[in-house]
């Protein structure tokens, strides 16, 4: 008689003994036994005998479970064998009760089924294989306790929802917990979510001691307790059985995680529970990889493909009969690299992979190869796929012919080669791929199998090099490597490549079926291809197809934010400020309702709205798929063309800021349709709460609780805008209010929010620890915020406290697209305080590596908590930092926590300063945390070099260990405090965006340590802004007299711009230098300020910018002045020529003369000579009449009413600008009375304006004039330029002002530069005229015309003319350039410093000193004219200073003394070269000194005027004369006036000092 199940359980206790028996129970009270089941209690145990204990068993466990527990208990006090002989003696009883119960049950007389009766026929036809593998998989399926799971599959939500076994260790201690054990592992990440090992807990039997057991020596005592792999299951079955019993999105998942990991994943699936095998395309839908060929090393370009999508080679792995060794280990070999091993393919060497499979056969796997771009490390220069065929090729024929179908090389290991084999060989000749063959080395000693091996050769037309030997004594390495050639060299120049798309139609023809065939996964794709087609521009399509949330939304949010803050214009009335915003935005909301809704969104609606709840999921899964792929097309190619514009020479500055806005602006997901939808949402509401739409009548009501349903299922929800930094409140309110009524009020929640700087990892860290789907791919990164929905197992809620658990993921602060914007502080800052207001507990992400924005980063933070402990909120901070890979880090930085801690509470003392609180705080009185337990150190995500290198466990398990402690923490803390539900979340969220929009927090960081790190830097900058200066000053003062020097032919202007940008360039990077050695330093509180550093960069540029056109104008103005010079100089020549001429005839006639001449007769006969020399004066111009034209050319295209003016306009002799006077045509009224404002304001602003600008312009021709050269057609358009860009600023356009004004001021102000350039124009006539200059130097050539007639030697007369007429103008002119700089530089190192050495400190000492003086006048003026005022102040402080001191006699002198001494030097070397005249010795000596001293050529031709002297008395003369000289200059200083210097120096110590404390300053102050 057959024993049943209750036989064998008795049988089996009643071979225990008294011990094990006693032991057993012990376990047995305490076992963990599956949910729907409870512990037999100890009192029906205690004395329970065999019997006993079997009868309890099946009450409490059932009929099929009570032999599961046995066998469980039983391993655990290490009893194997009673536990497998009870296994192998149940299991075939169980297992047919298991297959009766999934058998299709007849149907009651009367009743008719029609599913069941053609269920029942196919079963019947169905082929003895077929039913095999079924009554298998029932097994296996029985064994892993997924039965239940092949009716109801399992889904991503069931893996999230929180459970009890979250918090407890993952080590799978039986076969039912292998498949939670795997998906657990996988999702988070794990590298050993395949190992299937079985785990077995150690009894800790307290009752029983060692003292009291009694010692019984059985049959089993010397047994082996060694762990038996028999009682586990080959890896790859459980996995074929997971993706069997999972739905398609679980599959996606489990796969894209796999994939992370760097498993091989499955392609094809056995027929298990269907005839034919099964093609995992959509499972493989949502893996995108990244990678750079060799191809593309060189210009460090890259590829991001979806992999379903990319094209390349497929080598293919299989074999025929059995293998002696592994060839998914050699697969695996093959494709790691030497040093870095990774297991890709489950081989017989890994646990439990030796194995039998049961189910797995007939999987064929895939894996890939990936290159880096390193030529050195890489294994293949392009990227292949690798496919492994489990089982052989006889036997599942359908998988290998698929394989030929698809693959560019395929290697066939055989090891066994006879007829059979042969023929089946041979059939592959027509194969359209290349065939290898792996061949072990007994083919070559085997006579039959070598015969077969030649036919099969030549059959199959091979070569050897097909074929390959793998003996016993090979080495491993280099076989691998021989291998690795062999793919390389065929894969080159591949003749097939395929993508995953072009796999499935091969499938489809051999009949294999395909994942996502389905009906609802097509109707879904059909529906995305009507959105997508219309897709080509990303950002093209947001502007026209998504247009509310664009340029409509974003002015919505501005004037929301506007009408909260009210930060009206001074002349605006409050009321009427804000009666303009309400309108305004009554008006945007008008707008957005009037417009249709574009097909896109139509169709995008019918998605959401209309499909059945599965084809929903595919839609929207297909929306990601579709748009990601979109964006990564738009955006390789707009990064291309970026990095090409970079690359050229001549970038277009605007086409790069446009290609960066593009950029930013190219991502577009489901979120932004969902967007789109939220802002007709939005306008109806308000149209309707403003009575004008009906409730009836609205189109948009069942959004809400659309999106509610999105959520339970899984979707995440936007929260805040990004792009605009704004919460549709009412939609979000609606849609929780929504999501409240769904629960059926259980919507107790804990909110946990995760805050990092951008491409930290929080949402990969959120998908690890939660296995959500947050975007983390290229071009997606998370902007703004967005909620996703946790569910909580209903046995769990009551001891988490809560139902739900709301995870809120942020986008990255510091953003870089966003550090160009003015407010992104205040961005970061109201996202900060957002999400910590709503959250429990805050994740604060840090990357090590990137230590300024960390810092920035806890700024951010710390003032965010400190606002919610004001409202006495005090959430939870975990702060985790990233990418600290030491297992001993956390006691190696437990000096970094008390560091870290310290610093918090430094910021918080500063920050409760800022916000202006009273009391001492730190940082334990804003946030709930402990620096021990509540820092979380994580290892990298990658192990090794992507994108071939596996996820790092310690990363998994470090995340594991965090995301278990917050479940802990959520237990004690949900027990001191009650936590919301969405009611209240919602009532929060009001309230702090309320809060937030009406700006009741400070948003800046005016903290004291920053401002006093701020104020040492600014010192800083200023000392190398005035290097910098100064060094510009001094290269262009010696750079105009170098041009004063050159003759015409030398005067080429680009030449000096070229010398002058290299100058430009040395001089900024000198700076940067700088700037980079004191960002380096360690100073403690140097992060303050990183924040600055790129405001202090972007100010050396502006500097550089400024001081070029500085300089470039002073080159060109120089230019001119030279040609002018050498013009009248020429002349000057010429006319010297004729009168040398005259006077030469005049002394041979003197001389032939037997009568001696005395003076008087020797001066008349020079006069008649000089007189009867005919010299034409130079032409005058009339200037008036130039600029006249100049400016009728420039109005002669604009409006009819400015022509009348000019008509009716004077000459510009008319006109100056003491005589401009404000007049009311000058506005135009119509505008000033629409804005209901007052037009004497109006007037007065436009009067100062005015007055600003003729200022401005009188120190331009002020300036031109002090110059005295000639005057130039320049100086009217320069002129005209200053006054245009002036009134093209913001502040005139807002007076109103009129053309009459344009042209008045215009004629007023070149009115009064004709009059000055038309004085100046004729002096400069009167200088350079040569009747003029004879007369000057008459005296000279009748001297010299004397002292050759009487054949004297005036060679010391000439050296003393030379150094009163050349030479001592020049020194001066020296010294002017020279004391500017000098002056600058006393001042600031004379304790002036401080008060010069920042704006800050400047403006106090300013303010100060007007507070002092009490004068109301000055302080209007300060207000009105700071610029003009402030230069008038530090003039009067200047003279203020040297005039308690000894003025400038000491500058004076060094620079004097300075040039001397080098002139001293020129004369000392210059008569080396002995010249041969005093003609070639002048030469040299300004060919010396060309950069120092502009020696007057006029002047030089009085000297020159038949000198004869020899060069080197002349030399030595001058150097006789040159003390005397020094002493002069020196004495001339004195006797000027202080205010006299420095009104006439070219260059303005004062307008140098106000640049110091002005122009640097673009960073703005903290």
């Amino acid at each position: 008689m057959e024993k049943t199940v209750t036989d064998l359980l008795l049988e089996t206790l009643e071979e225990l003994g008294k011990n094990d028996l006693k032991r057993f129970k012990l376990k047995l009270k305490e076992i963990k036994v599956e949910n729907q089941y409870n512990n037999i209690p100890w009192g029906k145990l205690e004395t329970a005998r065999p019997v006993d204990v079997t009868k309890e068993l099946l009450n409490y466990y059932g009929e099929h479970y009570r032999v599961e527990v046995t066998i469980q208990v039983l391993r655990s006090i290490h009893r194997r064998d009673l536990a497998d002989r009870l296994t192998k003696a149940t299991q075939a009883d169980v297992l047919n009760l298991e297959l009766e119960s999934v058998r299709p049950h007849s149907p009651e007389p009367g009743e008719t089924d029609g599913s069941n009766l053609e269920q029942e026929s196919n079963m019947q036809l169905m082929p003895a294989s077929f039913k095999k593998r079924r009554r298998t998989l029932q097994g296996i399926l029985f064994k892993l306790k997924l039965k239940k799971s092949r009716s109801r599959k399992l889904t991503l939500r069931d893996l999230q929802e929180i459970r009890p076994e979250n918090l407890k260790d993952w080590t799978a201690q039986t076969l039912g917990d292998l498949p939670w054990h795997f998906l657990r592992k996988v999702m988070a990440l794990n590298g050993t979510a395949r190992n299937t090992s079985l785990g077995h807990e150690e009894l800790e039997d307290e009752a029983v001691s060692e003292d009291e057991e009694e010692l019984e020596i059985e049959d089993d005592f010397f047994s082996l307790n060694d762990i038996c792999t028999n009682d586990s299951l080959h890896p790859l079955d459980v996995l074929c059985a997971v993706l069997l019993c999972s739905d398609s999105f679980l599959q996606q998942e489990i796969l894209s995680k796999m994939s992370m990991c760097q498993f091989a994943l499955p392609l094809l699936l056995p027929a298990l529970d269907t005839p034919k095998c099964t093609l995992m395309l959509w499972a493989m839908r949502d893996i995108v990889r990244k990678w750079r060929p060799h191809s593309l090393a060189e210009s460090g370009g890259f590829r991001e493909e979806n992999l379903v999508l990319t094209s390349m080679p497929t080598i293919s792995f299989v074999r025929l009969g059995s293998c002696s060794f592994s060839k998914s280990k050699l697969l695996s070999e093959v494709l790691s690299p030497s040093q870095q091993h990774h297991d890709f393919f489950i081989h017989r060497d890994m646990e439990s992979g030796n194995l039998p499979r049961e189910i797995a056969d007939g999987l064929v796997e895939i894996s890939w190869y990936f290159p880096n771009g390193s030529k050195n490390s890489d294994l293949f220069p392009e990227p292949i796929a690798v496919t492994n065929l489990r089982g052989d090729i006889e036997s599942h024929w359908l998988q290998f012919s698929f394989l030929m179908k698809v693959s560019t090389l395929t290697f066939i290991f055989v090891e066994r080669l006879h007829e059979r084999e042969y023929v089946l060989l041979s059939s592959l000749k027509e194969a359209g791929t290349k065939l290898y063959f792996m061949l072990s080395s007994e083919a070559e000693k085997s006579k039959d199998m070598l015969d077969f091996l030649k036919k099969l050769v030549l059959d199959l037309k091979l070569s050897k090099s097909h074929l390959l030997f793998k003996q016993s004594t090979t080495n491993q390495a280099e076989f691998v490597k021989k291998l690795r050639t062999t793919i390389r060299r065929i894969t080159q120049f591949p003749h097939r490549r395929v993508t995953m798309e072009d796999m499935a139609e091969a499938a489809r023809e051999l009949g294999i079926g395909v994942d996502e065939d389905c009906e609802e996964c097509q109707s879904a794709s059909k529906c995305v291809k009507e959105i997508s087609a219309d897709i080509k521009d990303v950002a093209k399509y947001k502007r026209e197809m998504l247009r509310l949330q664009e340029d409509l939304g974003k002015t919505v949010a501005k004037v929301e934010k506007q009408l909260c803050r009210m930060r009206k214009p001074r002349t605006t009335h409050v009321e009427k400020y804000e009666s303009e915003l309400k309108e305004k935005l009554v008006a945007l909301h008008k707008e957005k309702n009037q417009w249709d809704l574009t097909d896109g969104l139509v169709q995008f609606i019918n998605g959401i709205a209309c499909l059945s709840q599965v084809e929903r999921c595919y839609f929207l899964k297909w929306m990601q798929l579709s748009l990601d792929h979109i964006t990564r097309g738009n955006l390789a190619s707009l990064q291309a063309e970026y990095k090409e514009k970079c690359k050229t020479s001549e970038s277009d500055p605007q086409r790069l800021a446009e290609l960066d806005k593009l950029i930013a602006a190219s991502s577009l997901g489901s979120e932004h349709f969902m967007r789109e939808l939220g802002q007709f949402y939005e306008a109806e509401h308000s149209r309707v709460k403003q009575n004008k739409i009906a409730e009836s009548q609205r189109q948009f009501i069942q959004l809400p609780g659309i999106a509610a349903d999105l959520m339970l299922e899984g979707f995440p929800m936007e929260l805040i805008d990004g792009d605009a930094s704004n919460i549709p409140l009412q939609l979000v309110t609606d849609v929780l209010t929504q999501l409240h009524t769904k629960l059926g009020g259980r919507s107790k929640m804990l909110v946990l929010t995760v805050l990092g700087v951008q491409s930290t990892g929080k949402s990969t860290l959120l998908n690890t620890m939660f296995g959500l789907q947050l975007a983390v791919s290229s071009g997606r990164c998370t902007r703004g915020a967005f909620m996703s929905l946790i569910q909580v197992a209903e046995n769990f809620r009551q001891e988490l406290g809560c139902d739900f658990i709301l995870v809120i993921d942020t986008e990255g602060l510091k953003a870089p697209e966003l550090a160009k914007l003015e407010d992104s502080y205040e961005h970061d800052n109201e996202l900060a305080t957002l999400v910590i207001g709503l959250s429990d507990i805050t994740i604060v992400n840090m990357a090590m590596e990137n230590a300024t924005k960390m810092k920035d980063l806890l700024q951010i933070v710390v003032h965010a908590f400190l606002r919610m402990e004001e409202i006495g909120h005090k959430p939870n901070c975990q702060f985790v930092h990233q990418n600290v890979s030491d297992v001993s880090a956390h006691e190696q930085n437990m000096r970094d926590r008390k560091h870290l801690l310290e610093q918090l509470d430094e910021m918080t003392k500063a920050a409760a300063k800022m916000e202006k609180q009273i009391k001492e705080m730190s940082v334990l009185d804003i946030m709930d945390y402990d620096p021990e337990k509540h820092n979380w150190y994580i290892p990298g995500l990658w192990h090794g070099v992507p994108p071939m290198a596996p996820v790092n466990m310690g990363y998994s398990e470090r995340v594991c260990e965090l995301k278990n402690y917050l479940f802990e923490f959520t237990k004690s803390f949900s027990a001191n405090r009650s936590l919301k539900d969405i009611p209240q979340f919602i009532e929060r969220l009001r309230s702090l965006w309320n809060t937030i929009r009406h700006e009741h927090f400070s948003f800046t960081f005016k903290s004291s340590l920053a401002d006093e790190v701020y104020n040492q830097l600014s010192m800083n900058y200023a000392e190398w802004e005035w290097g910098f200066r100064k060094e510009m000053h001094l290269w262009v003062s010696e750079k105009e007299t170098f041009i004063l020097n050159q003759p015409a032919a030398d005067l080429n202007f680009s030449v000096f711009k070229n010398i002058a940008l290299e100058k430009l360039q040395y001089g900024e990077q000198k700076i940067m230098d700088c700037l980079q050695q004191y960002f380096a330093r360690k100073a403690s509180d140097l992060h303050l300020m990183e924040k600055y550093k790129e405001d202090f960069i972007r100010s050396t540029k502006t500097l550089k910018n400024d001081l070029k056109t500085h300089m470039f104008r002073k080159c060109e103005e120089a230019i001119l002045t030279q040609i002018g010079r050498l013009k009248s100089h020429n002349i000057q020549i010429n006319y010297m020529k004729i009168i040398e001429g005259e006077i030469d005839q005049l002394l041979a006639n003197c001389r032939r003369s037997t009568q001696q001449l005395d003076d008087k007769k020797l001066e008349s006969k020079f006069e008649t000579v000089c007189n009867g020399t005919p010299l034409c004066p130079l032409q005058n111009c009339q200037v008036d009449g130039d600029m006249e034209a100049q400016l009728r050319n420039e109005l002669m295209n604009r409006r009819s009413a400015i022509t009348e003016v000019l008509q009716g306009a004077g000459s510009l002799k008319d006109y100056r600008m003491n005589s401009f006077k404000m007049k009311s045509k000058y506005l135009e009224k119509w505008l000033i009375q629409r804005a209901g404002l007052h037009k004497d304001s109006y007037l007065q602003k436009a009067k100062g304006i005015a007055k600003s600008l003729m200022d401005q312009c009188q120190e331009y021709i002020k300036e031109k004039v002090i110059s005295k050269t000639d005057y130039d057609k320049t100086y009217c358009r320069e002129l005209l330029r200053m006054i245009n860009e002036r009134l093209q600023e913001v502040d005139v356009r807002k007076c109103y002002t009129n053309a009459f004004f344009e042209v008045d001021l215009k004629l007023h102000i070149l009115g009064e530069a004709a009059h000055e350039f038309q004085k100046m124009h004729e002096i400069f006539i009167q200088e350079h005229n040569p009747q003029k200059h004879l007369e000057k130097f008459k005296p000279q050539y009748l001297s010299r015309f004397k002292d050759l007639y009487l054949g004297k030697d005036s060679c010391q007369k000439r050296a003393r003319d030379f150094c009163e007429h050349c030479l001592k103008p020049a020194l001066v002119d020296y010294v002017k350039k020279r004391i500017a700089t000098e002056i600058v530089d006393d001042f600031l190192s004379n304790g002036q410093a401080i008060k010069y050495g920042c704006k800050i400190f400047f403006q106090f000492t300013v303010e100060k000193k007007l507070l002092q003086d009490g004068n109301f006048n000055n302080y209007l003026n300060y207000l009105n004219s700071y610029e003009e005022f402030v230069q008038s102040w530090i003039h009067r402080h200047l003279l203020d200073y040297y005039n308690k001191t000894n003025g400038l006699e000491v500058p004076e002198r060094e620079i004097l003394s300075t040039i001397v001494n080098k002139v001293r030097g020129v004369l000392e070397h210059a008569t080396d070269r002995k010249p041969n005249s005093v003609s070639a010795f002048l030469d040299d000596f300004c060919k010396a000194l060309e950069q120092d001293l502009v020696i007057s050529k006029d002047s030089l031709v009085g000297i020159l005027f038949k000198n004869t002297a020899i060069a080197q008395q002349f030399s030595a003369d001058i150097q006789t004369f040159l003390p005397d000289l020094e002493r002069q200059i020196l004495s001339e200083f004195k006797e000027l006036e202080l205010e006299s210097k420095l009104s006439n120096l070219p260059l303005k110590p004062q307008d140098e000092m106000f640049k110091q404390v002005s122009g640097f300053a673009e960073a703005p102050i903290p």
